[in-house]
């Protein structure tokens, strides 16, 4: 269920109709990653078992989500059916469908993916910067190389610019490599 106002009991009637031996109801987002319900339910399954969901959007926060919950329980010997989708990896059919699903969503982040890139590689052209800011500004490097030359220690430097050792280690690394 997605919120405790939404009513179980259509889902439950639909699982008792298929003969399911122990229903597992959890109250929260299906977008939520640490389901503790959902957790208990695929760590009882055993080889030869079948998990029954009423829709494919209870059972996982993503198709990549589902697809890899669906992949675990293949692995295990376990199958799935989607009542609602009418999808059952017992079945040959089933898990070319299932497979498609996988195909499809496999594709469609390839295709993010390029899109992503081409979209970074245009914001680099104009200058766009991508990362942490930097700690140091231009002005700060100046009076850091400044401190050091004039004989302060590099904890003391990071002290007086309240940032890591590291951040000012990395800083005088990098200037000495430009050199």
């Amino acid at each position: 269920m997605s919120t405790y106002d939404q009513d179980t009991q259509l889902q439950i009637d639909a699982l008792n109709a298929a003969g399911c031996e122990r229903i597992y109801e959890e109250k929260q987002s299906g977008a939520k990653k640490d389901r503790a319900e959902l957790q208990h339910c695929l760590k009882s399954l055993r080889e030869g078992d079948v998990l029954i969901v009423w829709k494919l959007d209870r059972l996982g926060r993503s198709l990549q989500h589902l697809i890899d919950i669906v992949a675990d329980l293949e692995n295990r010997k376990v199958g799935f059916q989607s009542l609602t989708e009418n999808i059952d990896t017992t079945s040959s059919t089933g898990k070319l469908i299932f497979h498609i699903f996988g195909s499809l969503a496999e594709f469609e982040r390839g295709l993010i993916r390029e899109r992503v890139k081409a979209g970074m590689a245009v914001a680099k052209k104009k200058g766009k910067r991508f990362g942490r800011p930097e700690s140091l500004s231009d002005k700060d490097k100046e009076i850091a190389i400044t401190m050091l030359t004039g004989g302060h220690l590099k904890i003391d430097i990071a002290r007086h610019f309240k940032v890591t050792r590291q951040t000012i280690y990395n800083f005088f690394n990098g200037i000495d490599k430009d050199e």
